[in-house]
């Protein structure tokens, strides 16, 4: 009973910051379940991670969705991007060990977090890209505020096809890279970038748990029961993290996933040296 509680709170938590800053919650998800069962390999803890995710994202984007923040012509061209990466990434993730796994996790997760921190701030308007391969998007959201942007279509889609092979094989849902790339390099807004990566990555966490589950990486009783609690608590907190996202400046958002970044990535350093 004490085990339920606490896996449905840890979804609670996962669910509610992930959906803040648009990550799934995994880059948080995945160091807990590495620790808290050390027992389970690799492939189990990135399964049971996408899992979680896909409910965290469902829920996250129908809320989001609701909101009209969701840029749906630029995913649908992402999902295809991201179609190969997501099939690699879930069959090599039971390559690699266990030491090298958690300091690759944790080196990606420092590298963003001092990116984030360290960028150069944008002050003005930024000029619109234009040629070949331009997207232009216009969206008004629920609330009527307005959103004008543009990027380069393949630029987007690069960025999507290595997301989707990250988010596979690391089971951290990739938003945690994408919503910084997707905001500064393709000059999404970042209320923008934030729901329409979590629409992104509920198909990407569909497609890659897919591929777990046929390849045996979540099993059927015990795995598939525990990530049952967590995306029970991860339903609700993505509700409470997509209101919370209205009443919050996109750059506190950054400082928020830059912090947890930083921190989630000291954590996993020094627990990886001690394999």
């Amino acid at each position: 009973m004490l085990e339920a509680t606490l896996l449905i709170l840890l979804g609670l938590a996962v669910g509610g910051f992930g959906t803040l800053v648009g990550t799934g919650g995994g880059f948080l998800l995945v160091p807990v379940l590495l620790f808290a069962y050390p027992e389970k390999d690799l492939a189990t803890v990135t399964a049971m991670s996408l899992f979680v995710v896909l409910a965290n994202t469902t829920s996250g984007a129908i809320a989001y969705g609701y909101q009209q923040r969701i840029d749906y012509r630029s995913a649908g061209w992402f999902v295809l991007a991201t179609l190969p990466g997501v099939f690699a990434g879930a069959l090599l993730v039971g390559l690699i060990p266990r030491r090298v796994f958690v300091l690759l996790f944790a080196v990606m997760l420092a590298a963003l977090g001092a990116h984030l921190i360290f960028r150069r701030r944008f002050s003005g308007f930024r000029e619109p890209v234009r040629g070949r391969g331009t997207a232009l998007r216009r969206i008004r959201d629920r609330s009527g505020q307005r959103f004008i942007y543009a990027f380069r279509l393949w630029q987007g889609m690069t960025i999507a096809g290595g997301m989707g092979f990250m988010s596979a094989l690391l089971g951290a849902g990739g938003g945690v890279v994408q919503v910084p790339l997707m905001t500064t390099i393709l000059h999404f807004p970042v209320h923008i970038a934030a729901a329409t990566s979590q629409f992104l990555y509920m198909i990407i966490a569909l497609e890659a748990t897919m591929v777990h589950v046929s390849t045996g990486g979540l099993g059927w009783d015990r795995e598939l029961g525990q990530a049952s609690l967590i995306a029970l608590g991860a339903v609700g907190g993505a509700q409470l993290g997509a209101r919370l996202a209205l009443r919050t400046r996109g750059e506190v958002i950054l400082r928020a996933l830059a912090s947890a970044l930083i921190l989630v990535a000291l954590w996993l350093t020094l627990e990886g040296l001690r394999f």
